[in-house]
């Protein structure tokens, strides 16, 4: 089956790095020591109809991690919820002692088709 993307954002990046904000909340502190550096994670909109919709990042198993930052939902998440897709895998994965928006650093890529010339 072929993938049709919408189209991307004009002047935002289709490749970034972000930190992962939310991780003190719930069992989220367990689930990131259960992280790596090179695991991947999987991007997730919102549901349409929240006043602030976020993107969050998943586990394999569908566990909430926690959110990217508000800037990057507000263009990420209208692009992923027209049909977008994007993928993550994590950088960098920090201890306890770490500031909890520092501990994970990740690289998303958004699966964006170049036009032809």
């Amino acid at each position: 089956m072929r993938y049709d993307p919408p189209p991307f954002p004009d002047g935002c990046p289709p490749s970034f790095r972000a930190t992962l904000h939310g991780l003190v909340f719930g069992d989220r502190a367990q689930l990131l020591e259960d992280l790596d550096a090179g695991d991947r994670l999987r991007v997730v909109a919102d549901p349409p109809g929240d006043d602030e919709p976020g993107v969050w990042l998943h586990t394999k198993a569908g566990d909430p991690v926690g959110h990217l930052p508000p800037e990057i939902a507000l263009w990420l998440w209208p692009w992923l919820s027209n049909g977008g897709h994007a993928d993550a895998v994590a950088l960098r994965v920090g201890d306890a002692e770490e500031p909890s928006w520092r501990r994970l650093v990740l690289r998303v890529e958004c699966l964006v088709v170049e036009e032809a010339a």
